[in-house]
């Protein structure tokens, strides 16, 4: 089977984006398998979910938590927060 044909059993659900993290929910028509791919251009972050038994709408709209439970590690948790200093 070429890259194409495979390309090709894969159908977008639903996509969403916003500030620069663009999240799509994948349909396998040949093996009815779902899954969710992030790409996050501010940190560099990009990851693919193939579901199991999580609800497809709750990983989608909440990739960053399934990811992490996951024990996925993401450029982002590596990125130090920054130091919050109260005066007075």
């Amino acid at each position: 089977m070429t890259i194409e044909a495979l390309r090709d059993e894969w159908t977008d659900l639903a996509d969403r984006e916003h500030d620069g993290i663009s999240v799509v929910l994948h349909w396998n028509r040949a093996t009815g398998a779902l899954a969710v791919t992030v790409d996050d251009e501010a940190t560099g972050d990009y990851f693919e979910l193939v579901l199991a038994d999580e609800p497809p709408l709750d990983v989608f709209y909440h990739p960053f938590a399934y990811a992490r439970r996951r024990g996925l590690e993401l450029l982002a948790d590596r990125q130090e927060a920054p130091v919050r200093v109260e005066l007075g």
